[in-house]
């Protein structure tokens, strides 16, 4: 499958979030939005991302953007409120699976020492309020990562 290029139009796609909302892309058209997909609950990289979009969250709903992020591996027997509370108690929806997102999801092969199998690639959408992808990170560096994407988020 290719992958998704900035201008192109972001995939619609339904999700279960916490508290067993649902959520469609669809329904935030006419806000920029900040779609994030990360490994795995609970490890230092995916921590520190997370509280890095929390403690921007003043700054992202100055401009009218709203931020979701998704994982497929999610700690504590896969529950939400585990996510909530292991994500640095996040101020945004957290979907319960990025299988639903599949058409923005990058895989790459990933080894542990007893297993190789296919992993998340840690990564970002930017979508302009009409709908459309106005940049992408993937396979990023945690540190820094945030502040690029506000920058990106303000020019729109």
């Amino acid at each position: 499958m290719a992958e998704l290029a900035v201008g192109s139009q972001a995939p619609n796609f339904t999700c279960k979030t916490d508290g067993d909302a649902t959520t469609s892309l669809k329904d935030f058209k006419g806000k920029k939005i900040v779609l994030y997909f990360y490994p795995k609950d609970m490890t230092p990289g995916c921590t520190t991302e997370a509280c890095e979009f929390r403690d921007t969250h003043p700054d992202f709903s100055k401009i009218n953007t709203l931020r979701l992020s998704a994982s497929p591996k999610t700690a504590l027997n896969d529950t939400i409120n585990s996510r909530k509370s292991t994500s640095c108690l996040l101020p945004l929806p957290l979907m319960k699976t990025a299988k639903c997102a599949k058409p923005m999801v990058s895989g790459r092969r990933k080894r542990t020492t007893a297993r190789l199998y296919m992993g998340i690639v840690r990564s970002t959408f930017l979508i302009d309020e009409k709908g459309k992808i106005a940049a992408v990170w993937r396979n990023l560096r945690v540190k820094g990562h945030v502040e690029k994407v506000l920058e990106e988020a303000q020019k729109l």
